[in-house]
């Protein structure tokens, strides 16, 4: 009796047992569940929280979604603001700066240097010849080399164009910049290039690269360009000898072109004086020659009254004025014949000679 009862309280307190700890699990369970859709929903808020972005006020944006630009038209551009899209990798958000200038630089045409040399400004020691493998260089119109460098400023005027047309706008323009550099290196002789037309080759290289970047369709428009282009560093000694001569050159021409500048004004002035000194000569003889014709003008009626009392007059005023200073003045009336009176002179007249004698 006693087992039998035993038997029966044992198996009576198994079910309770049993009952309690499915409880238990099941309680666990609904715990962890509703922790789950806690975290579920603290995520799927994550989620879609970190698709809000904001656009600058000097930016455009275009959203992506699978790769495709989400809205048609001007309406694919966002503007300025708060805005919302799903995160990534469903859709994918491009900004792109509208009124930030951007900067490219040239990759072709310049000699061998690492990212930091440039920064540095520190130069590598030129080697014994120029290494093609990694030097690189531009081919005048004279056919000589020169390293060339072009820093090219612009800014994106249609960003659609900037973004859609080109899986990559930037190295597009890089490209079309290095193809502007060789192709107008070709055109210009190495000393234009390095002295005489410097900004003529800039702004040739700047036009190149306006006119590709135009028939590219690239969606940008170009602010500006820098040149900066240097000899064959092996060839410094002998370009800075050039470059001399050049300017000793260039100052004998301008020597030259003073003196002769100098020398112009001094005869125009000269020529001028005399010009001016004759003018007044010739004006002067006029005024004496119309006064002269005025005398003649004047004694023509007394001469023609009495031809020969009016030579008589004249011959007696000339007389006098050439014997005013005369030492010696003889008068020779006029002989009753009428035959004129002959006077001799005797010109060399012998010295009188000294007498002799006690006194002399």
């Amino acid at each position: 009796m006693s087992d039998e009862h035993e038997h029966h309280h044992h198996a009576h307190e198994a079910p309770e047992a049993v009952d309690s700890g499915s409880q238990a699990l099941a309680e666990a369970l609904r715990s962890s569940f509703a922790i789950v859709k806690v975290v579920m929903l603290l995520m799927v808020a994550a989620f879609f929280g970190s698709g809000f972005f904001q656009v600058g006020p000097s930016e455009k944006a275009v959203i992506l979604r699978f790769g495709r630009p989400v809205g048609g038209g001007a309406s694919v551009l966002l503007g300025p603001g708060l805005h919302w899209s799903f995160p990534y990798p469903i859709d994918e958000v491009v900004k792109i700066p509208i009124t930030e200038q951007q900067t490219v630089q040239s990759t072709t045409g310049w000699y061998f240097t690492t990212p930091e040399q440039e920064l540095s400004g520190e130069e590598l020691p030129a080697g014994p010849s120029l290494n093609p493998a990694i030097d690189g260089y531009a081919i005048t119109a004279d056919r000589n080399i020169v390293h060339t460098q072009v820093t090219l400023h612009y800014h994106i005027d249609d960003p659609i164009a900037y973004i859609f047309n080109f899986a990559s706008a930037s190295n597009s323009i890089q490209n079309t910049l290095n193809n502007a550099l060789l192709f107008t290196a070709a055109k210009f002789k190495v000393d234009d290039i390095l002295t005489r037309d410097v900004d003529g080759f800039r702004e040739a290289v700047q036009a190149r690269v306006s006119d590709l970047t135009d028939q590219e369709h690239l969606g940008i428009v170009i602010d500006n360009c820098q040149v900066h282009s240097i000899p064959p560093r092996q060839l410094q000694d002998i370009f800075a000898r050039v470059t001399d001569a050049q300017q000793n050159q260039s100052k004998q021409i301008n020597v030259a072109n003073t003196y002769r500048d100098t020398t112009l004004l001094a005869a125009a002035a000269q020529a001028s004086a005399i010009t001016t000194q004759a003018a007044a000569a010739s004006t002067n003889y006029v005024i004496a020659v119309k006064a002269d014709a005025r005398v003649f003008a004047d004694l023509l009626p007394r001469y023609e009254e009495n031809p020969y009392l009016f030579a008589q007059q004249k011959v007696a005023e000339t007389m006098a004025m050439a014997l005013t200073n005369v030492q010696d003045k003889y008068f020779l009336p006029e002989r009753a014949d009428g035959k004129p009176r002959e006077v001799r002179l005797q010109v060399n007249r012998e010295l009188p000679q000294q007498k002799t004698g006690a006194n002399p």
